[in-house]
């Protein structure tokens, strides 16, 4: 074993021949990945930047992506001149990392905005729920919501009553708010609404009883989040503390790392470490992500 890896010509071509089996037995789920990576999320970018009614041009979100990517990975490439291995080692993963960067401020985004749409909704419902009492219709009571809130919960009924304007009808209106804002509270809230209108009932104890149903949600999520929150705070600091030692031993003692930069199986050692710590990190995240 110690003839093997301490020759440098056996570990690169063992390195490459395990590189080659995987890359061709995985062909094509890598080429469908890349795509999702490459133009599938600049397309995802753009998406989710419309449903949050944001005005935006393809060409800027395209170049900013490639300067994220590209442009961060060249740099990082001609930091580590001329030691080339490293260079595309550690550029070709900023790039990757760098192109993902849009989509998952993006996806954040998303998800902060469907959140505060389902807590605008207690007020929102109640809203609806009182207008309903009074002898409201439907429509009214959520051109009620639109007028007395702002945010989220205004621009999409809004969007919903426009389209109801122009002649679609409530129940189609609706579904489609269920699949832009992909949240249980809303769907509860859709399919009520339209299955009440089928057959009758009382839509102001309906709201009533979401709205209770909303809170209790709201309860349990913030325990799993208190309870959670220590785990996933280790998981952090667990991924991190590699890259830490690894920065502290380059400012202390650089030679005692420097075969790591410098040697073949350095090299290899620093992609399994990667590769590790991200599939580490993933699943302690995971680990921790409880959904209610």
């Amino acid at each position: 074993m110690s003839i093997i890896f301490g020759n440098d010509l056996i570990v690169i071509l063992l390195f490459g021949a395990a590189v080659f089996v995987f890359s061709y037995l995985m062909s094509d789920r890598i080429i469908a990945k890349i795509h999702d990576r490459s133009i599938g999320s600049r397309e995802e970018v753009l998406r989710l930047m419309d449903m949050m009614f944001v005005e935006t041009d393809r060409r800027k979100v395209t170049i900013l992506m490639f300067l994220l990517s590209f442009g961060l990975g060249s740099l990082v490439f001609l930091v580590f001149w001329p030691n080339i291995i490293i260079g595309l080692v550690f550029g070709l993963a900023v790039t990757f990392v760098g192109w993902s960067i849009p989509k998952n401020v993006m996806q954040g985004l998303w998800e902060k905005r469907c959140n505060r749409f389902v807590d605008q909704m207690v007020d929102g419902l109640t809203i609806m729920a009182n207008g309903v009492k009074s002898g409201l219709g439907l429509t009214q009571s959520m051109e009620r919501v639109v007028s007395n809130l702002s945010g989220p919960i205004a621009q999409e009924f809004s969007l919903v009553l426009n389209k109801i304007r122009l002649g679609m009808s409530v129940e189609d209106a609706l579904n489609e708010l269920g699949d832009r804002i992909p949240r249980q509270d809303v769907q509860m809230f859709v399919t009520a609404v339209n299955i009440l209108k089928e057959t009758g009932g009382n839509l102001a104890e309906t709201f009533s009883t979401i709205v209770i149903t909303i809170r209790e949600r709201q309860k349990v999520e913030k325990k799993i989040q208190a309870m959670t929150a220590q785990g996933l705070m280790q998981a952090v600091i667990i991924t991190l503390v590699p890259f830490v030692l690894l920065i502290i031993f380059l400012v202390i003692d650089p030679n005692y790392v420097k075969p790591l930069f410098t040697t073949p199986l350095g090299v290899v050692a620093l992609i399994i470490m990667l590769g590790l710590q991200v599939i580490g990190g993933v699943t302690m995240k995971k680990i921790v992500t409880i959904k209610v």
